[in-house]
């Protein structure tokens, strides 16, 4: 009864587990585990398998290496498995990088996925041994198929199904639902299991998590990112970073943690709430975007599964049902290159993960020059390209990185010193430079400039004076050179003032020997005569190489002798006209003298006037004139005073006539040279006491004058 009870229960088992799917593995202990991989594990002291393995080394590009040394399983109660998976798990390149099983192991069949980068060992006829198993996995090569690989690969070797990341000991599995609920997605994650690991929506914070739980997974889905708590807030809602906010904002956020967003995501399209990974061929590999809880119903955006993650959870064990190893590919991790000035020798640095690097003066092939990651170039004039190479000893140095030791010319000057120049003058000086910006100094050791630039104008200077000349080129400085100017002395000269009279001569003289001469009229010699020009200058210029020049004016005031051009009498007023430009005094009878050119005379008659220069005796002019007089009244009362009417001055005039009118207009009598005076009769009779009108007509050069005078009684 008590076997019919057992075979009963291990029917009712094997039933139940074939119904799910499930493969079960019946042992003499009844006690059993269902781990998340769905396998059974068995009996009271059924222990895991523990696997190690060694041989962490160095690649060489273009070779084939075994990923692993040693490979050991250790397993108290089992001698082998069903199936054990190979993964690269960092690193890892698509349609470059291949595992391959090497050798002859009759009872392992290996399967390569290039998408997961994953190598499946199975048993062919029966469940292999793990010593089959260790063979196997000891003759597992890595190989690149590319020139230049770089980085490093590292290889998981895990019992089960999930993609092993030994950066963090979790692992990650893909689980197929099409149309599955993000919502429903993590309560499923949170009821997986594997191994004893609780399971959640995997939640992604670097590279190399983001890469074998997207690109390298067998599928795309949800993970366990959301910002339906606070719009563009996004947070990991499950697992150990449950509430940690990874992106702020939308497809131009950013974060303070780590976000791996396809272009344009998230982008929050009919209220997108969850991330998902992107479908195989949308976009960047592995990416993500957003959606809302239930996705699209078809297509590229409809949710194909979602992403479990275990590891990291309180109370999770420890396992050790993975191990890994890695391989690192001889790179040059950093390089710093080096700027010298002008010829010499400079020091540039590589760093390796290999630890060592070789230095090379080309790029394949050649001699070894040092080693180190400080390399002492040899002496060079211009940009040079060295190589470094991460040096391992049984890798050719072949994948150099180049390095650059870079030369600035250093700036060439070329000058004519020593310049010269004369005093009271400036000078523009030049330095030629074959690069960088001109710097003048006034010492050899002075820090700052007084002038940039290549000409450079000297000031006002009256002695030999040194400036220094320095170019810079990009801070390469040229040889800062002395630069000479030499000062001369111009001539002495002192301009001149000369007052002279029209008609005198003049020698105006330079006063200076020794020098050559250049006159304002053209002239170059020492002295010229003067020629009536008010102005003269001489430039004198010493010899070679001083050619100092100094200018002598002078001014000549040449006063003209006067010339009396007109006198002009108005009754008894005689104004005298005299051209020139001299200082005048004037005088009507040649005794008496004035600077007024104008006189009062008391009657008429013949004058004289004089003009001479007084202000430097420059002569004088003479000019005979007539001044005629007509009296305002006359008394014809034979007192002999004024007893008839003449016009004084008229007898110089034979020509003249006057003729007297009363107030009615009627002729009372003419003086002309016959009758030169009227006594005041008409007819012989006495006319009447009154005013009388005159016309007179003296000359032809005389205007006809009118007027009036009184005969009183």
């Amino acid at each position: 009864m008590k076997n019919q009870l057992l075979l009963f229960l291990l029917i009712t088992l094997f039933s139940f587990s074939f119904s799910h799917g499930r493969r079960l593995k019946v042992v003499s202990d009844i006690t059993v585990f269902i781990s998340k991989n769905d396998s059974v594990k068995r009996g009271t002291n059924n222990i895991a398998p523990v696997l190690v393995a060694t041989g962490n080394q160095i690649y060489c590009p273009g070779s084939s290496l075994k990923i692993v040394t040693n490979m050991t399983f250790t397993d108290p109660d089992d001698t082998g498995i069903d199936a054990v998976y190979i993964q690269i798990s960092s690193g890892y390149v698509i349609n470059e990088d291949i595992l391959t099983l090497t050798g002859t192991h009759p009872n392992i069949n290996s399967t390569w996925n290039s998408f997961t980068g994953k190598l499946s060992l199975t048993g062919i006829s029966s469940q292999p041994t793990y010593a089959e198993l260790e063979a196997a996995i000891e003759d597992i090569e890595f190989s690149n198929n590319t020139t230049n690989p770089s980085g490093s690969r590292s290889f998981s070797i895990t019992i089960g199904q999930a993609n092993y990341l030994p950066s963090n000991g979790h692992y990650y599995e893909f689980k197929p639902n099409v149309g599955v609920l993000w919502s429903d997605a993590k309560i499923l994650a949170q009821n997986s299991t594997y191994y004893g690991l609780q399971g959640y929506l995997a939640t992604i914070s670097s590279a190399d998590e983001a890469q074998i739980s997207g690109e390298q997974a067998t599928g795309a889905g949800w993970i366990g990112g959301s910002d339906e708590e606070t719009e563009g807030t996004w947070k990991w809602m499950t697992g150990p970073e449950l509430g940690t906010t990874f992106w702020i904002g939308n497809f131009t956020g950013y974060t303070n943690n780590y976000a791996f967003w396809n272009s344009s995501e998230p982008n929050n399209l009919g209220d997108e709430d969850y991330a998902h990974i992107t479908a195989v061929g949308v976009g960047i590999p592995g990416s993500w975007n957003d959606l809302s809880n239930t996705g699209d119903t078809s297509g590229n955006y409809q949710p194909k599964g979602y992403i479990v993650e275990y590891g990291g959870m309180p109370g999770d064990p420890i396992l050790n049902i993975s191990t890994s190893t890695t391989l690192t590919i001889p790179s040059i991790t950093n390089t710093t290159t080096a700027t010298r000035c002008g010829d010499g020798s400079v020091t540039i640095e590589a760093t390796s993960n290999t630890g060592i690097v070789h230095w090379y003066s080309t790029a394949t092939g050649g001699a070894l020059l040092a080693t180190g990651n400080s390399f002492t170039t040899p002496i060079i004039s211009a940009d040079t390209i060295f190589y470094a190479v991460a040096h391992s000893p049984n890798c050719p140095d072949d994948n150099r990185s180049p390095v650059a030791a870079y030369v600035t010319p250093r700036p060439i000057l070329t000058a004519n010193s020593p310049y010269f120049m004369c005093e009271e003058s400036y000078k523009v000086i030049e330095v030629l430079t074959t690069s960088g910006i001109m710097f003048w100094y006034d010492s050899p050791t002075s820090t700052t400039p007084i002038f940039l630039g290549t000409n450079f104008v000297v000031p006002n200077i009256n002695q030999d004076t040194t400036y220094y000349a320095e170019a810079d080129y990009n801070g390469c400085l040229s040889v800062r050179i002395p630069i000479e100017v030499k000062v001369f002395q111009v001539p002495i000269v002192t301009d001149e003032d000369f007052i002279i009279c029209e008609n005198d001569t003049l020698t105006l003289d330079a006063g200076v020997t020794n020098v050559s001469y250049l006159w304002s009229t053209g002239a170059t010699t020492p002295t010229i005569p003067y020629d009536g020009q008010a102005n003269y200058s001489v430039t004198v210029t010493t010899p070679a190489p001083e050619s100092c020049s100094k200018v002598k004016n002078f001014t000549i005031l040449a006063y003209t002798r006067p010339e009396i051009t007109s006198v002009q009498v108005s009754d008894l007023t005689v104004t005298i006209f005299v051209t020139g430009n001299g200082v005048y005094e004037y005088s009507i009878d040649g005794s008496a003298f004035q600077t007024s050119n104008v006189f009062t005379v008391s009657e008429g008659g013949f004058y004289t006037c004089v003009v001479r220069e007084i202000g430097n005796d420059c002569g004088f002019d003479t000019e005979s004139f007539i001044v005629v007089s007509f009296p305002s009244f006359f008394t014809p009362n034979s007192d002999t005073f004024n007893d008839t009417w003449t016009v004084k001055g008229i007898s110089n005039y034979p020509n003249a006539e006057i003729k007297i009118f009363d107030r009615f207009g009627k002729l009372m009598f003419v003086i002309n040279n016959e009758n030169p005076s009227w006594d005041g009769t008409f007819n012989g009779k006495i006319v009447p006491a009154s005013d009388y009108w005159y016309i007179a007509k003296i000359n032809e050069s005389f205007p006809e004058n009118r007027g009036h005078f009184s005969l009183k009684r």
